[in-house]
């Protein structure tokens, strides 16, 4: 495995799976059939996901695997420029689980807050005019599904977990990465891996997997997700499902929470804009 993968291996062995159930997440409190049908779909997917991936299933993916991970790498300034105009108020973003409700089984306090700027599949207009240049860095990315800042406030921490779907993969790129380094790190399998400004790590958050902030300073990673390379027929079935995911309840919910606060939020960035000056 490269170096870039910033990734300390803890013992590895060959018999790394996927669980396909939520480990560490209390199953959603949704009864409705719509959602037991689609669930039920996404379970038979994954399976097929794992069985006809084309770069296998690794929990920790080797960058060059992706040749595209080293042009992002490399405008990671202009990333980091925007990002921190985003943070001049931080206070007013919003907390990961106040957008996505599910996530409030791992994540209750108010110290994981988010910006998006694609959200399951949806472009955030205002976010795209406040960060252009990360707009258009992140559309090198083949597949691209979502794309946020994921702000991890000092003593932070995500309990083990797993994804809800392994047709896609995830990146992170090492934004604001606070010293010192053994006390910021994320867990993937049994590799333990540490962020590094400017790097980008790649892996499958459908693995078990854990993320803690125990240094007195922010961290911030652009977070992206991306669908995973995968053969025929599971390209297929992924496709229906990508297609028929923005109709579920549970993303339906967070695009109408999402626009809410953006609505709010914009507005008082106007207001703020406005204020006659001294």
């Amino acid at each position: 495995m490269s170096d870039t993968n910033m990734s300390i291996p803890r013992e590895t062995t060959s018999d790394s799976t996927q669980n396909f159930g939520t480990d560490g997440i209390t199953p959603m409190g949704r009864p409705s059939r719509i959602a037991r049908f689609f669930m039920a779909i996404v379970s038979w997917a994954e399976r097929l996901n794992v069985k006809y991936a084309k770069l296998g299933n690794p929990p920790v993916y080797d960058n060059a695997t992706f040749p595209w991970a080293a042009d992002i790498e490399k405008e990671w300034p202009a990333i980091r420029k925007e990002l921190d105009e985003v943070l001049k108020r931080q206070d007013d973003l919003p907390s990961f689980q106040d957008i996505s409700t599910d996530v409030k089984t791992i994540s209750t306090d108010k110290h994981w807050k988010t910006f998006f700027i694609l959200g399951f599949g949806v472009k955030s207009e205002q976010a795209i005019k406040t960060c252009p240049e990360t707009w258009r860095i992140v559309n090198k990315i083949p597949g691209l599904t979502t794309a946020m800042f994921s702000i991890f406030e000092p003593g932070k921490h995500l309990p083990p977990h797993r994804g809800p779907y392994n047709g896609v993969l995830r990146m992170h790129l090492g934004l604001i990465v606070p010293e010192p380094a053994d006390k910021l790190a994320i867990r993937v399998d049994k590799q333990v891996c540490h962020w590094q400004e400017g790097k980008v790590l790649i892996f499958d958050d459908a693995y078990n997997h854990e993320a803690w902030n125990h240094t007195d300073k922010t961290r911030v990673v652009l977070f992206v997700d991306f669908e995973k390379p995968l053969k025929f027929p599971a390209n297929l079935v992924h496709s229906i499902l990508m297609n028929l995911a923005i109709f579920t309840p549970f993303l339906k919910e967070g695009l109408d929470n999402h626009k809410q606060w953006e609505k709010k939020f914009y507005a008082e960035a106007e207001q703020l804009r406005n204020q006659p000056k001294d």
